[in-house]
């Protein structure tokens, strides 16, 4: 069967919607104007249809949905663009044809010509995303803690920084500062627009209606913040006589640790609650360390944004390295992005504002890997030695070190926003 693989236009929208809405049981709302239609512009799209097949509109058949949002992120310090793939669907009647696997790769030089040298994407299974080069890139920490167990170690609360207590919108410029401060030198996290913040941090309407009104928690001067927390606080989520209110932390970020500090004590301040949630933490948050009774976060990680390297020689140029250094990097063959197979002369830069410089060797290189294997060594997520000890990895002991040295991240990779 011959498919026609192409963007989607307007008319055409509100079947991504119900595919999405088909495809993740609702996840995104029912109906066509569901967010997954409404928030994807449908030059973002690339989407397969049935020529032979018309909707109940007289529109071509869509058989699979994909779209990529056009992100900027953190890489260890410095922005680098990234396409956000999301809304991958297929009606079963075209499943295992193959559909996913040729709109991925028409993607992947796509976007490469964009200079999308990145993709992510949240994993609804692993095994589908693996295959197509795709690894883990952060993971999302858990924590449910009642506030009677919030105990600070070692920390004198009365000389803790003010927290006071506000609504989102007068607000929404200052954290949004702090946001920027605090993503600056790390890796993962989204440039946020201010629609990102509006709809998925700050949201009150749709899926998060439940969670009733937002509030947003200042640590520090009001006039010069150190932090804050986005979270929510409802009654009669909690199985308890005495504390029955649930807080969920949405969002959190802190520019030092007594703000750190600071935030979890005004929490503990919260004598009716019962739990305090906060389901996508990174995965190096402090918070077992400042406790008293760690085992009472009920820590507990999950699977977090997936990466997929498009463009090697661009991403690498494009990431921020710990020290200024040279490595060959051989990569194996990549059958969806084969312009990434061969071995690439990297020489990195300390500094963050100078790009790092890559080109094509003939020379033996130091390391060899696939490129999944490479877009977790980039992330931060997994070390060269990691890497080495599965056998994902080869390079002598010297190589393994020198990668190790030049790939360090300054803290683990992170994505708190579902995209």
């Amino acid at each position: 069967m011959d498919f026609d693989i192409r963007p989607a236009v307007a008319a055409e929208m509100g079947q991504l919607g119900l595919m999405a809405s088909y495809s993740y049981g609702g996840t995104f709302g029912d109906g066509e104007d569901n967010v997954a239609a409404s928030g994807t512009r449908p030059e973002w799209t690339l989407c397969a249809f049935d020529p032979s097949a018309q909707d109940v509109s007289g529109q071509p058949l869509m058989a699979t949905s994909f779209a990529a949002f056009p992100f900027t992120i953190r890489a260890n310090g410095r922005a680098m663009p990234m396409a956000g793939i999301t809304v991958i669907g297929t009606r079963p009647e075209y499943r295992r044809q193959g559909l996913v696997r040729r709109i991925m790769t028409r993607a992947f030089a796509e976007q490469r010509e964009r200079g999308q040298a990145l993709a992510g994407l949240w994993a609804s299974q692993a095994a589908i995303y693996q295959r197509y080069g795709f690894t883990a890139a952060g993971l999302n920490r858990g924590y449910a803690i009642d506030t009677a167990d919030i105990m600070l170690l070692d920390t004198d609360t009365q000389n803790l920084p003010t927290v006071t207590r506000h609504r989102p919108g007068p607000v929404l410029d200052t954290i949004r500062g702090i946001y920027r401060t605090f993503i600056a030198g790390r890796t993962g996290y989204l440039h946020r627009g201010k629609a990102l913040w509006l709809e998925t941090v700050l949201g009150e309407t749709g899926a998060n209606a439940a969670d009733g009104p937002v509030y947003v928690a200042l640590v520090g001067p009001v006039d010069a913040p150190r932090g804050y927390a986005v979270y929510t606080l409802r009654a009669g989520h909690v199985a308890h006589r005495a504390r029955p209110q649930e807080i969920k932390i949405r969002d959190l970020a802190w520019l030092d640790m007594d703000a750190y500090r600071g935030l979890w004590h005004f929490f503990a301040k919260h004598d009716l609650v019962g739990r305090v949630a906060w389901a996508n933490a990174p995965m190096d948050d402090p918070a077992s360390a400042i406790m008293a009774e760690p085992r009472l976060l009920h820590c507990h990680d999950t699977e977090a944004t997936w990466w997929r390297i498009v463009d090697a020689p661009t991403a690498l140029a494009q990431r921020g390295y710990a020290e200024s250094g040279e490595l060959r990097l051989g990569i194996t063959a990549d059958d969806l992005a084969p312009w990434n197979t061969g071995t690439w002369q990297l020489q990195t830069s300390a500094r963050q504002d100078e790009d790092a410089r890559v080109s094509a060797s003939k020379e033996a290189p130091d390391i060899v890997l696939s490129i999944k294997a490479l877009a977790g060594l980039f992330s931060g997520m997994y070390s060269a030695r990691m890497l080495a000890n599965w056998g994902m990895l080869e390079a002598d002991e010297a190589a393994i070190a020198k990668t190790d040295r030049l790939f360090a991240t300054a803290h683990a990779p992170h994505c708190p926003d579902h995209y």
